[in-house]
C-alpha cells in the first residue's frame, strides 16, 4: 500500500499528492468562488454556513469568517442521521456564540427550526429598514458550503415546502435566483459558489470519504484503506453488523473478508479490489456502516 501512497495525480489540473498515508489537494478555484460570495453578499442578510455532520470541522471553510466579516451566520450541520455525537456538536458550536441547528434534509428534520433561525438572525436587518420608511421585505439568506455537502438537497428541501416557484428579480444575474423559501424568508441560490479547502491532510481524507472529493481524481485503495482502519478502530460495530466479518486491523484483510462475504469475486476465486472499494464508500456514504463522528470534538 505504500507504493500507492507515494504516487503523484495530475487530473484536469487539480494536483493531488499521496504521502506518508495521506491525501492533499490544492484546488485552483478558490479566489473565483471567494468573490463570487463577496460580491453577491451585499444582497442578503445573513449566510447559511451548511457542514456535514459527521465532519463539522473538516467541512468548514477556514476563510469563510473573513470574508462575511459581520455579516449573521447560521451554522446547519446537514446529514444528520448518518451522524454520531450529534448533540455534543451542536453544544460546542452553541458554547462558542454560534447559532446552530441539525437538520436531515431527506426526511425534513429540523427544517421549520432552520427557518426560524434564519428569520431571528436577519430580524434586526429587516426591522431597520422598515423603521426607516422602506417597504417591509423578506429576510434574504444565501447558503454556502463545500461540494456534496448537501446544498441542493436542502435547498429543494426548503423551496419544496411552500411549493412555490422560482423567480428572477432585477440586479440579479441569470446565474443566481431567488426562492422564496416561506411567508418571510427568501432564498438567494448562487450556482458555483461551493468550493474545498484541503490544505490538511486529514482533512482531504475525510472528505474524500464524504465525496466532497471526486473518487475520479485519486488512488481509491489507500483512501479506503484508511477509511476501513478508523472505521474499525473507532466505529466496528457498524462494519461487523454490516458485513458479518471478524475485526481486523489490517485493512487489506477487511477488503477480502468484505469480497468474499458480498461475492465480489473475479475468475480464478480473486477477490474484485477494485468492486470492494467501491462498494464501501458507497455504502460508508449512504449511512449503511452506521453513524459516525470522524472529527474530534
Amino acid at each position: 500500500m505504500q507504493e500507492n501512497f507515494c504516487s503523484r495525480i495530475i487530473f484536469r489540473r487539480k494536483v493531488i499528492f499521496m504521502q506518508e498515508n495521506s491525501l492533499q489537494w490544492f484546488p485552483g478555484h478558490m479566489s473565483k468562488a471567494r468573490r463570487l460570495i463577496q460580491e453577491n453578499l451585499s444582497l442578503v442578510d445573513l449566510v447559511i454556513e451548511l457542514l456535514d455532520a459527521r465532519i463539522p470541522l473538516s467541512s468548514q471553510n477556514p476563510m469563510l469568517q473573513e470574508i462575511i466579516q459581520d455579516k449573521p451566520r447560521l451554522i446547519v450541520l446537514g446529514k444528520a442521521d448518518l451522524a454520531a455525537n450529534v448533540d455534543a456538536w451542536l453544544k460546542k458550536f452553541r458554547d462558542e456564540n454560534f447559532s446552530v441547528v441539525a437538520v436531515d434534509a431527506v426526511k425534513g428534520t429540523s427544517i421549520k427550526n432552520l427557518i426560524a433561525l434564519a428569520k431571528s438572525l436577519a430580524h434586526s436587518k429587516t426591522h431597520k429598514l422598515s423603521k426607516h420608511g422602506a417597504k417591509p421585505r423578506a429576510a434574504r439568506a444565501m447558503i454556502v458550503g463545500i461540494p456534496n455537502v448537501g446544498k441542493s438537497s436542502l435547498i429543494n428541501r426548503l423551496a419544496g415546502m411552500n411549493h412555490t416557484k422560482i423567480e428572477n428579480r432585477p440586479g440579479v444575474t441569470r446565474a443566481k435566483q431567488w426562492i422564496k423559501i416561506s411567508d418571510g424568508l427568501d432564498l438567494l441560490d448562487t450556482p458555483g459558489i461551493l468550493w474545498p479547502k484541503f490544505d490538511d491532510a486529514n482533512v482531504a481524507l475525510k472528505l474524500s470519504w464524504t465525496y466532497a472529493i471526486s473518487d475520479e481524481i485519486h488512488d481509491l485503495e489507500p483512501t479506503v484503506c484508511k477509511l476501513l482502519e478508523t472505521l474499525a478502530e473507532k466505529f466496528p460495530a457498524g462494519l461487523i453488523e454490516r458485513y458479518k466479518i471478524s475485526l481486523s486491523n489490517d485493512a487489506r484483510e477487511l477488503l477480502n473478508q468484505i469480497g468474499l462475504k458480498r461475492g465480489c469475486i473475479k475468475k480464478g476465486g480473486v477477490v474484485d479490489t477494485e468492486k470492494v472499494l467501491r462498494l464501501v464508500l458507497s455504502e460508508f456514504r449512504a449511512g449503511k456502516l452506521g453513524k459516525v463522528s470522524l472529527d474530534e470534538l
